[in-house]
């Protein structure tokens, strides 16, 4: 099969793609082909609007899209490529949840077991069960909501912190849970960390070990490391920069830190190419077996208008050419990150914005999903932007409304 490189750069944006000349594993025909302006319009509007850099990669068939605009490097003004690592923050949960469902299929733990079967110190509630950590419906309070609750004295405050996963569940169960067991959907990154917790208890194996034996290695993800709690990026990486809350004030590099208050929530660090063949493989049963696939692609809608929906550490988003696709969000100080993939796998996108706290960028990065697997080309601010009135909220603190 002949191979075709095309390298184009638009003002200031770089746009890579090879395309392969043969249409065997060609993506399904029912879906538009892929928007590299619609791509471009996104990130453009994502600096416009206060990030320093965007990138992203479609790989679809035999064909792949490397698109990229702006700085990777605020100081040394080195330009964002498409290959380059960045934290993933809570994709990280896709990853995690495939090593729970492993042990499920092993036996191991049992999804509609109390979590406190598994656990040293007990949940408040022994209706808790590892489904509904899974589904966040535990009702557990989300500790980053005050940990966080000011955006950068929170963060520079556990920077360099380790903590167990015992002290942050004790954050969380300080509190009262947010709902019954089961009864609704309430995103808390307390859930994930208890599954840590779970999991190493189960198993006395730390996460880094189960991430590398049963993801990394597997799958060759060479891009892809948890490095907890170490503070560094290794290889060609993007710098993610952090938005004050009093937005008049500089971004703050918030590269370096242990993400030990995420750790199995959203510890993660990968590329895009990684995080591509990461979902597709999950989607094409190349990770769990059939009846735990299914169960984490069984959806349930968390939003009004039936859109964006959530299975067990996965994420659904329904897109206006009617083509489901499933992966997950992820925030973490200084990036945001939308990684899908088709639900046979065949097409998959990426995209990452270097920043965070900035509710317009991380809406107006969604916009990449819609040129991705849509083929859209418009894209403009005030139809991904929430209004000043509506505020936003993210992945951290979840319950606290930014304006």
């Amino acid at each position: 099969m002949r191979i075709k490189n095309v390298s184009l750069v638009l003002a200031g944006s770089a746009v890579l793609a090879t395309l392969a000349a043969s249409p065997a594993g060609a993506a399904p025909s029912a879906l538009p082909n892929p928007s590299v302006t619609g791509v471009l319009n996104v990130q453009k509007q994502a600096l416009a609007n206060g990030a320093p850099g965007a990138l992203t990669r479609i790989d679809s068939g035999n064909s792949s899209y490397r698109i990229s605009t702006g700085q990777a490097d605020t100081a040394t003004h080195a330009a964002m490529d498409a290959d380059r690592r960045f934290r993933v923050g809570s994709v990280s949960k896709s990853f995690t949840t495939v090593v729970l469902m492993q042990l499920v299929a092993e036996g191991r733990i049992d999804l509609d077991a109390s979590a406190n079967t598994y656990l040293t110190k007990p949940l408040p509630d022994d209706r808790i069960t590892v489904r509904h950590l899974l589904s966040h419906r535990s009702g557990l309070w989300d500790y980053t909501n005050d940990m966080f609750y000011y955006t950068v004295p929170g963060f520079e405050a556990v920077r360099n912190k380790v903590f167990t996963y015992q002290e942050l569940i004790d954050l969380s169960t300080a509190h009262k849970v947010n709902n019954e067991p089961g009864a609704a959907y309430s995103y808390s990154n307390t859930n994930f960390v208890v599954m840590g917790q779970l999991i190493e208890n189960v198993t006395g194996t730390p996460m880094a070990t189960h991430y590398q034996q049963r993801i990394f290695g597997p799958l060759k993800l060479k891009n892809t490391s948890y490095v907890h709690p170490q503070t560094t990026i290794s290889g060609s990486y993007a710098r993610g920069y952090l938005r004050q809350d009093d937005t008049t004030l500089p971004l703050v590099d918030s590269t370096e830190q242990t993400v030990s208050w995420g750790q199995s929530a959203g510890a993660v660090i990968s590329n895009s190419a990684d995080l591509n063949r990461f979902f597709s493989s999950l989607v094409s049963g190349k990770l769990v077996p059939a009846a735990q696939l299914q169960e984490m692609m069984s959806m349930v809608p968390v939003n009004a208008d039936g859109t964006q929906f959530y299975g067990l550490g996965l994420r659904a988003r329904k897109l206006s050419c009617g083509v489901t696709v499933y992966g997950h969000t992820g925030t973490v100080q200084g990036y945001y990150t939308y990684a899908f993939t088709t639900a046979d796998g065949k097409r998959s996108m990426t995209s990452m914005a270097n920043t965070s706290n900035n509710g317009t960028v991380n809406t107006i990065l969604g916009g990449t999903l819609e040129a991705a697997f849509c083929g859209t080309s418009v894209a403009k601010t005030s139809k991904f932007a929430p209004s000043a009135a509506e505020g936003f909220t993210e992945d951290i603190a979840p319950q606290v409304v930014r304006p």
